[in-house]
This record gives structure tokens, sequence and C-alpha cells, in this order.
């Protein structure tokens, strides 16, 4: 770099003031990185390492194939929002408007900040739940929001169980509350909302005239014969309620960034404002694929099913380590405490353990201090199960010496 060009940047340096001063390269995208560069057992970041059903490449193909290639609709191919109206009836008994209530988003991160900035202005309080995944405090900032943090009450073996205290929810809320972001089945905890979880939420948004939005990308993935409770399943709630979903989480396509979101027409319309400033629309044959695949429900229905097999398969074995858990409710995720280890890295915080965690033992997890804005060290480590039965079982493999 030449002595100009250099004092051009330094110049250029000083006229920036970043938006999101603390924000650096996310912890999953270092630990990915880290278990690539080690050889490691990745069950870190959140994503399948096996394939999704080939019916649904098939449906993609053919879509490609029959000539849709050029932009949808901005609101979503209309067969794929027909589609998603047909199975949030069918799940929760709600029925949206396919025309104004269904718009189709390139993921579930792209619909939560369109969300966040259709709906947050600058000044506006947003109550989140922590601990809480990470792109929900930057969406506010962008849009000028002040996020208010309420911490989830651990208990449980290790104190790996959370729940809301939502006497500590309704304590944070104020004049200035806009927003209360909810995440059920919850990531990384685990936790799944009950009906009187959903009762408490809806007397505070009803009580305070507060906007809700629902982070539910996991909503198939409950276990033990819970049931997950949608926004959805609320009429007020629904009333005044942003329901976000994965296609992604669901059938194991994470890479193909395809989401929803159904929400009533005056916050759809605000929401569809902005959207069609930030991507426009979404990949068209996807689209196509995904609502012909719809038609079929038994993949999503038996999904619990198939993902409480891996998690009491890795359950099993973390029990033969010194790892103490709860077994989680939802998601594909499963907390552990290593309060209980002795040796080496036994005294670190969770960031350093996550690190000796994978260099020494060579498994990668996400340490669950990361999803708190000012971090909080419970000696907790999340680890991803949606994996091959192998993957586990190398992983547990080398976790057992510990």
């Amino acid at each position: 770099m030449s002595a100009r060009t250099q004092e051009l940047t330094a110049e250029l340096d000083l006229r920036i003031q970043s938006k999101l001063p603390r924000v650096g390269t996310t912890i999953f995208t270092v630990m990915s990185a880290l278990a690539s560069e080690l050889n490691a057992v990745n069950l870190g970041q959140g994503f399948p390492d096996f394939s999704c059903d080939p019916r649904l490449v098939d449906a993609v193909d053919a879509a490609m194939r029959a000539g849709f290639n050029q932009y949808p609709p901005m609101t979503g191919v209309a067969l794929l929002r027909e589609a998603v109206v047909a199975k949030i009836r069918a799940s929760y008994g709600h029925a949206y408007s396919v025309d104004s209530e269904i718009t189709i988003t390139a993921g579930a991160t792209q619909a939560i900040l369109t969300a966040v900035l259709a709906l947050v202005h600058p000044g506006d309080e947003v109550i989140v739940l922590e601990p809480v995944y990470d792109s929900y405090v930057p969406a506010i900032l962008l849009a000028g929001g002040i996020p208010v943090p309420v911490a989830m009450r651990a208990a449980g073996a290790g104190g790996a169980r959370f729940c809301v205290d939502w006497d500590e929810v309704r304590s944070a809320v104020t004049a200035r509350t806009r927003v209360i972001m909810v995440n059920s089945p919850h990531n990384p905890t685990g936790m799944v909302f009950s009906a009187t979880d959903l009762s408490q939420l809806a007397a505070i948004a009803e009580t305070h005239n507060l906007i809700v939005i629902s982070d539910e990308v996991y909503e198939h993935m409950v276990y033990d014969g819970l049931s997950h409770q949608s926004v959805a399943c609320h009429e007020g709630l629904a009333a005044r309620s942003v329901l976000i979903s994965s296609f992604g989480k669901t059938f194991h396509v994470t890479g193909w960034k395809v989401g929803y979101v159904a929400a009533p027409a005056v916050l759809s319309t605000e929401f569809r404002r902005v959207h069609q400033f930030n991507v426009f629309t979404v990949n068209t044959p996807m689209q196509h694929g995904l609502a012909s695949y719809l038609s079929d429900p038994t993949p999503y229905l038996t999904l619990a099913a198939f993902y409480q097999r891996k998690r009491d398969l890795f359950l099993e074995g973390i029990k033969r380590t010194r790892f103490v858990v709860e077994p989680t409710a939802g998601t594909y995720f499963q907390l552990a405490s290593y309060a209980g280890i002795e040796g080496p890295g036994a005294s670190l915080n969770e960031v350093d353990f996550c690190r000796w965690l994978v260099r020494e033992v060579g498994v990668a997890a996400i340490p669950v201090s990361a999803f708190y804005d000012l971090p909080r060290e419970s000696r907790l480590i999340r680890f991803c199960f949606a994996k091959q039965d192998s993957t586990l079982q190398r992983a547990l493999e080398r976790l057992s010496s510990l």
C-alpha cells in the first residue's frame, strides 16, 4: 500500500462512525473456523451435516426446468404463501390471509432485521430475553432502538434449564416500550413456552399495547410429548404479532435461506415496505419447490421424533462424561454444564473453555455467555446435535475423556 493510499485510508477512517462498534466476528464463525482448522468435530454452529430429502431437491430442479427462474412477486410466490397459510391453519388453528398477511423472506435473520427496522423507531425500547440470539440486539441498534435485556431464570442440574420470569418482564415495561422479542423453542437454552407462558405474554402485550416479534424457527422440534405454543394459537397474540419461521431449519436446507413472516395486515404492510428495499424478493425456483414439497405434511410432522432420537443418543453418551445436562425440551441444541469437570480446562471461562475443548479434545461447542449483552459466566456451553449419528458418536468418543 502506497503512502498516499495509507493517508487517504486514515482520513476515511476518521470520518466513519460505526453503527455497531461493539460487534465483531460472531463466535459461531470463530468456532467453526477453528474446528475446520483443527479437524475437530463441529457441534458448534447450528446446521445439519446430512442431506435434505431428495424429493425436495427434485422439486426445485423441476421448478428450474419449468422456467421459474425470473423475479417472483415481492411478497412471495402465491403457491408457497397458500401452502404456508394451510400449514399454520392445520398446526395452530389461525387463518392468515394469503394476499395481505404472509411474506416469504430470505431466511429468518432477514425477517428479524426487517421486522425490527419496520416497527422500531429511534428511542423505542425493545425487551429481549437473555440469553438472546445474537442477531436481535444488533437489529434493534440499527433501528435506533434501545434493547432492554431481561434475564431468564436458570434452574435444574448445573443451571442448565431456563424459564421466563414474567414478573421481571412486566417490571421492564416502560412508557417507551414498543416491542417484545421472544423465541420458542429457544436458542440456545432449548426452553419451550407452555400455554401459561403464552397467556402471560399476551397479558403483558395487551395491557401495554405492545407488538410481539416471535421467532419460531424451531417450531417442529419439540420433545417428550410437549407441543409448540405458537403466537398463532392465541387470538390476542396473533392480532399483534409478527410470526417468523424457517424452511431451512425445518427441511435441513439452512443454506437456502428461505423463511416466512405471518402477521396481521397492519403489521405486514409495514414489514413489506422495508422488505421490498431490503431483499425485494426471494429465490424463485426454491419457492416453487417448497410449495410443491409442502403438499405432504409428513416431513415436518415427523421432525420431532427424528430429532428426539438424536437428542437421546447424544444425552446417553454425554452422561458418561462429567458434563451435567438437563434434556433440552426443544430445538436441536443441548446445553451442558462443565462445572463438575476437573483438570486443565476446569477453571476457564466459557469462551476459553470452548477454545480449549476444540484444541485439546477436538470438539467444537458454543459458550452460552456469548448470548448475553454483558457476558455472565454460568459455565454452560451449547452443543448442536443436528448431525449424522456417526458424527455424534465421534464427538462423544472424544468427550468421554472428560
